[in-house]
């Protein structure tokens, strides 16, 4: 008997909810069709309906019920909203790792993302060659300033050193074997490991040495007919310490001339700047070049501070042998990547690196981050008075994006000890908040490290810590 009661409540309840024609008459939702289109507002009335009829034959109170219809065009315009919202988005990183990978690597300069602006809204020259009025050649777009910067008789972009490797393996190494030392297999993020990428380019590996120790004489031993280059890999996720051993490239560079092999360098991280006055010892790409290494791969999203790209440069006629290749056309980058690689270049080749915002972050001194963190301690502790504790401490940050291991940058922190919640659920509240706010929790405490907000969002984090608390 009172299931016949509530089955019939539920009819009588569903009859008063309107139709999705009536509803899309609403003059809220006309508004809304007008601003987004009729689809979808049309979606989002029939799935917000849906959604209460679900309710009311649930058993949805009379009360509830009533405030529902009262508000279901606010409802229908969320869903909408919601439909169309654009789920990649800019965030805050308070974490003070540089180059975080989760959070797209380096952020681009202003003069760059301008230069992409430009080059994606209007048609350009990216392959029409202007003096001669006929097909240019894309590459040579960035390969200007890279083989100045470099000191490289050639270089082409793809679209990420992983692809950089590979087509540099399969253009000069396949069907025969690649000498590498048993320590630099390594293995990067998403499962990316160098044994593998060499075999499906199509090359042999072929390991010398020991996981700690290798000298170019294992190399020189190991060399056949079957063999098609050195392979050097810049272990730039983890660091081996101890009773190690490895050759110094010109060793290696004399042996491949010897040998008339090309010697390769995977570099990954594509330093350009020296930033030895921040103790980080990562190797400088320009110099490997020096050294005698024939071709370099690294990435352009690293510690260059560009643009997703793959960097392929050395001698000339290694770099056009995979160019040449049927992949690289599989692999080339879009305009879009050459503008923002050429602008960033440029920046560079003027002596004007400041203006590449993750170098500029990570020659932060420690007093600067400081007076940061103090600033924004300043601006909210009469705000967030009873509602958390605010103070600067002394912490690190890291370069992040598999450059640099083990090495830290002495840093400033803003800790925010909230009263009447825990750190992990400020932390959840502020990746909720628009924009999303990413920070450390340690300790019970939110951590947040200046080094990585950008200037122009100092007050979004402070307007995001304040509504979050």
């Amino acid at each position: 008997m009172p299931r016949k009661t509530q089955t019939a409540g539920a009819a009588t309840a569903l009859r008063r909810l309107p139709s999705v024609d009536e509803l899309l008459h609403d003059d809220r939702l006309r508004r809304l069709s007008a601003e987004l289109g009729r689809g979808p507002v049309l979606e989002a009335s029939r799935k917000t309906l849906d959604k209460l009829r679900r309710e009311v034959r649930s058993g949805l109170a009379e009360i509830a019920l009533a405030a529902r219809l009262d508000h279901l065009a606010q409802e229908v315009e969320g869903e909408a909203r919601e439909l169309l919202s654009l789920s990649l988005r800019p965030v805050i990183n308070a974490t003070g790792v540089v180059l975080h990978t989760n959070l797209g690597r380096a952020p681009l300069g202003a003069e760059a993302a301008r230069r992409v602006f430009d080059i994606a809204t209007q048609y350009s020259n990216l392959e029409f060659d202007l003096a001669a009025g006929a097909r240019g050649r894309r590459d040579l777009h960035a390969a200007r300033f890279l083989n100045k910067l470099l000191g490289a008789e050639a270089s082409i972009v793809v679209n990420n050193n992983a692809a950089a490797v590979f087509l540099v393996l399969n253009a000069l190494a396949q069907g025969g074997e690649v000498i590498v030392s048993r320590g630099e297999l390594i293995e990067i993020g998403e499962s990316f490991r160098i044994p593998d990428v060499m075999t499906k380019s199509g090359a042999a590996l072929r390991e010398v040495g020991t996981t700690n120790r290798t000298r170019a004489a294992d190399y020189a031993r190991a060399i056949t007919k079957q063999t098609r280059a050195l392979l050097r890999v810049h272990p730039s996720n983890f660091r081996v310490t101890g009773f190690t051993e490895r050759p110094a490239l010109e060793e290696l560079a004399a042996l491949a001339r010897k040998k008339r092999l090309p010697l390769i360098e995977d570099l990954g991280s594509g330093l350009l700047a020296d930033l030895a006055a921040q103790g980080l010892d990562e190797p400088l790409a320009a110099a490997s070049l020096r050294a005698g290494v024939d071709v370099v791969t690294f990435s352009g999203d690293k510690l260059l501070g560009g643009p997703q790209a793959g960097i392929i440069a050395g001698k000339k006629k290694y770099v056009e042998a995979c160019r040449k290749n049927p992949l690289f056309r599989a692999l080339r980058v879009d305009k879009m990547t050459y503008a923002a690689l050429e602008a960033t270049l440029r920046s560079y080749a003027r002596g004007a690196a400041e203006e590449v915002p993750a170098l500029r972050m990570i020659r932060l001194s420690v007093e600067e981050v400081g007076r940061r963190a103090e600033a924004l301690r300043a601006q909210l502790e009469s705000a967030l008075a009873g509602r958390a504790d605010l103070r600067v401490i002394s912490g690190e940050s890291v370069v992040g994006g598999g450059s640099t291991p083990g090495y830290a940058l002495p840093t400033k922190l803003l800790a925010v000890t909230p009263k009447s919640l825990g750190a992990a659920e400020l932390a959840a509240r502020l990746r909720r908040h628009d924009p999303p706010v990413i920070v450390r929790v340690e300790a019970g405490r939110v951590l947040l490290d200046l080094r990585t907000v950008l200037p122009e969002q100092r007050d979004a984090l402070a307007s995001a810590l304040h509504a979050s608390l």
